[in-house]
């Protein structure tokens, strides 16, 4: 297992590249990062699996399109179906529930 200190500016690096040619100004970006990085203060170790998931969670409240473009490199997307599937997902998980 390789282990390495918590790099803040990967985040913001990667969701640089995730908002390209979006309407998401950097200090949102830096927020997300300071946000996922001020929840995993007094950690002693995190998967990058978790980090990844935490900033899904927030990307999701901002940008669809952002949150696709990072799931698909976080997730490793192969194919169309991966990205049919997130598609499903996200809406599911956005949508107003129907009374």
């Amino acid at each position: 297992m390789h282990r390495e200190p918590f790099d803040r500016m990967k985040i913001v690096v990667g969701l640089r590249a995730a908002a390209k040619s979006r309407p998401l100004p950097d200090d949102t970006l830096e927020a997300i990062a300071s946000s996922v990085e001020e929840q995993l203060i007094g950690a002693s170790e995190v998967p990058t699996e978790q980090i990844g998931l935490l900033v899904l969670d927030r990307l999701r409240e901002v940008d669809h399109v952002a949150y696709v473009r990072f799931a698909s490199v976080y997730k490793g997307f192969d194919d169309a179906a991966d990205f049919e599937r997130e598609l499903t997902l996200l809406t599911k998980a956005t949508a107003p529930k129907q009374h």
